[in-house]
């Protein structure tokens, strides 16, 4: 299959997810306009996504939500289990591990860093923190391929520069700062700051 769009994966995403809580509330299919109605998108949207990844459902039924969330994950996840740190334990690391760890058994969070000395040996929701000091060290034993960058912006370059000098070869980066990678290293930005912007501009824009 050829590479999708970087929108139709995060879609096909946030369906597993749905889909999974659709099987916890003992709901065994959905149609697409109840996909599209979860998601604010349209049927023909959810649809179309479904040809593209080359799914169908009998249309009396719906889509069988076992089958569908197989089908996604033969799709966007990897053969092997990729292993993921996070680079930064303050506040945001802290959270972003204890929600982390187990979300995907195909995506294991195995290691933290940060430079505090306080930090360094501790353990967040089972995940010990090693000192930045040993990164390339910790990334090459584990074999960690993705880096999660929720260092303060100041230190963004720098550790961005140490994690694709360490082998990692996907960063999602949390920094707000934007930066350089070469070709073979995929870049994922998340700003906090320019979400709550474009919330606060529609908001604005629909009051009126």
């Amino acid at each position: 299959m050829k590479i999708l769009p970087e929108r139709t994966v995060e879609r096909l995403s946030e369906y597993r997810r749905t889909l999974y809580n659709c099987l916890e509330e003992g709901k065994t299919h959905i149609f697409s306009h109840e996909l599209a109605n979860i998601h604010n998108i349209t049927a023909v949207q959810v649809r179309r996504d479904m040809m593209f990844i080359g799914h169908t459902s009998p249309q009396r039924k719906g889509y069988n939500i076992t089958d569908l969330i197989r089908v996604i994950g033969r799709i966007i996840d990897g053969r092997d289990a990729m292993n993921v740190a996070v680079v930064g334990l303050g506040h945001l690391g802290k959270a972003i591990t204890s929600y982390f760890v187990g979300k995907r058994p195909n995506l294991n969070l195995v290691a933290t860093f940060d430079i505090d000395p306080k930090r360094i040996g501790t353990v967040t929701a089972g995940i010990n923190c090693y000192s930045i000091d040993r990164l390339r060290e910790i990334v090459n034993e584990k074999d960690i391929s993705i880096g999660m960058l929720t260092v303060p912006p100041s230190a963004a370059q720098e550790m961005a520069k140490a994690l694709i000098s360490s082998g990692i070869k996907g960063i999602l980066n949390f920094t707000g700062v934007t930066f350089y990678v070469p070709d073979d290293v995929y870049l994922e930005q998340y700003d906090m700051v320019t979400s709550i912007e474009k919330v606060a501009y529609f908001v604005k824009n629909r009051a009126k």
